[in-house]
Parts: structure tokens; C-alpha cells; sequence
């Protein structure tokens, strides 16, 4: 899952979701092939009934009015039989004739390509080996809880068996999504300020777990909290403050979300995982470990 930004969001876009191959064979019939086989097979029996029932009635309708008319013959002949059978046939005939067959679905119908993205690596902090073969660059929200998900449930994993064995970079990117999370914007002005003291990561953390506190708080209050993260760091506060009221970090921000926009993430976790020569395919979502194993695995060959 992932959290959209709103249509009047500056940032506006996209979010979570992922595709799903069919394993079924195209030899198979699937539930909705057998239903649709019963529903024509029952739907053809209806209309020779019909067909048959209709010639009966104007059979007999013109044999009793013959009869009425002239009484020298009192019953149906072999003959009048062979003659009602022909009539018949004919109407079925016609009939199929002017019932188009109901369409069957395609079967074996091939699954389609992801979509290639050309991304451009900024100087956006980096976890693992710069020159690892693949990279994760992640469009986050400091505020989405979804984030926050990722970040608890499947980045260890990640950093144990892709990042830390040197296989893969990761790449964090700002989106905060202001019109669903107020306080995100600011956080990440305060996480660009520590990553000018070389503590981004330590930073990302923070916000993070206290996730729950620092979202609700005022403005004057939620500068106070961003002060004391800052202080639990060791980072020099005086500068970190300085900081906070750059207009060039809050360009940084605002650049990473334009550009989040002209790849199509609009929403909050998005990921893209390649590499800047052969391009990326877009994960979009607080994904299982799994998703992302699949992609990683899949792009190492």
C-alpha cells in the first residue's frame, strides 16, 4: 500500500499497488470459460425448442384451419410429417444464421512489460557500496505510514542480504505529500540539515520512530522536537537551526518532488530498482521483502 497525493497537492501523482503472472496453461479452461460453455450450450438448446415449437404451432394452426375448410381429410399424413420436418430444418437454419456466436476469451493472453524509467541519481544520501550493481532509489514521506512500514518490516532485510553484502545502493529521495501530511515538508528540510553534518541516516531513523509524536505537533512545537532529534545526535545545533530556515534546502526538497512527479510517483513509498545504463522498473507501495527480492534477484542475473 502506498498514500496518494490529493489532486489540489502541489506535488500531485501516484501510489501503491503490483502485477501477477498467470501460471494457468492456455489449454485449461478457466471458471469463467466453463460457465460461458454451459450459458451458450443452455442458450442454444432454448432457441432449437423455440425454433421447433414455433413450426409445430403454425403447422397444426394451418392443418386445423385445412380441416375446417375441408373436411375430406381428418388426419396428418407421413407425408404432412416430412413436410413439417423440412419447415423446421429451414427455420434452424435461418435462425443460426442470424445469432452471432457469443465471443470466448482469449486464452494464453501474454503478460504485459514493465515500464523502463531513465532516472537521474542526484546527490541524495546513499546507503550501502556507491558502486553496487543495482540500485533502489526510494521516493519517501517522513509522515506517510506506509513509510514507515517499509522501513520497519522489510529495509533490515534488505541492508542483510542486499545492501550490506555490497549488491545494492539505496537512494532516498524527498516527496512529502503536503496535503496529507503537513509536518512531512518541514522533516525533511530538518533530515536535509543533518545529512549537511553527515548524519542523514542516523536522522531518518529518528523521525521514524517517533513518527507518532512530531506528526500532530503545531509548527513552533514540531521545530523544538526537530532541534532536540538534532541534539540526540550531537549535531551542532546552532548550524542545524541556520539550516532549517535555508531557502536552498527547501529547493532540494521541492526539486526531488518535481522530478518524483515527471517519473509518475505521485504517492508514498515509490520505489525504482535498476540501473542508470540498462533503466529502472517502478515498485509502488510498502511491498512485501519478497516483491523487492524478486525484482533485485531478477536484474543480478
Amino acid at each position: 500500500m502506498s498514500e496518494e497525493i490529493k489532486p489540489n497537492d502541489s506535488t500531485k501523482n501516484i501510489e501503491s499497488g503490483a502485477n501477477f503472472e498467470n501460471n494457468e496453461s492456455s489449454n485449461n479452461f478457466t471458471n469463467d470459460d466453463k460457465t460461458n460453455t454451459v450459458k451458450n450450450s443452455t442458450n442454444n438448446n432454448l432457441i432449437k425448442i423455440t425454433v421447433i415449437a414455433i413450426a409445430i404451432a403454425t403447422f397444426l394452426g394451418g392443418f386445423t384451419l385445412a380441416n375446417t375448410l375441408d373436411d375430406s381429410e381428418s388426419e396428418i399424413t407421413q407425408k404432412d410429417f416430412r413436410a413439417l420436418e423440412e419447415k423446421i430444418e429451414n427455420l434452424k437454419l435461418t435462425t443460426s444464421d442470424q445469432i452471432a456466436p457469443t465471443p470466448q476469451p482469449s486464452q494464453g493472453t501474454q503478460p504485459t512489460q514493465p515500464e523502463i524509467f531513465t532516472i537521474f541519481l542526484d546527490d541524495d544520501p546513499v546507503k550501502g557500496d556507491p558502486n553496487a550493481p543495482i540500485t533502489i532509489v526510494e521516493f519517501s514521506d517522513f509522515q506517510c505510514p506506509f513509510c514507515s512500514r517499509f522501513v520497519v518490516q522489510t529495509l533490515g532485510e534488505l541492508e542483510e542480504n542486499y545492501i550490506d553484502t555490497g549488491k545494492v545502493k539505496l537512494v532516498y529521495r524527498d516527496l512529502p505529500l503536503g496535503s496529507l501530511h503537513p509536518n512531512a515538508r518541514t522533516a525533511h528540510i530538518a533530515a536535509e540539515c543533518a545529512d549537511e553534518q553527515g548524519e542523514f541516516w542516523e536522522y531518518h531513523d529518528i523521525l521514524f520512530e517517533n513518527q507518532a509524536q512530531w506528526s500532530r505537533l503545531a509548527t513552533g512545537e514540531l521545530e523544538n522536537s526537530l532541534k532536540k532529534y538534532a541534539q540526540e545526535l550531537d549535531l551542532d545545533v546552532a548550524s542545524f537551526e541556520t539550516c532549517l530556515s535555508s531557502d536552498e534546502i527547501a529547493d532540494e526538497v521541492d526539486k526531488d518532488a518535481l522530478e518524483a512527479r515527471s517519473y509518475g510517483a505521485s504517492g508514498t513509498p515509490t520505489f525504482f530498482i535498476g540501473t542508470e545504463k540498462d533503466g529502472f522498473t517502478k515498485l509502488v507501495g510498502a511491498q512485501p521483502y519478497s516483491s523487492f527480492q524478486r525484482e533485485i534477484d531478477s536484474k543480478l542475473g
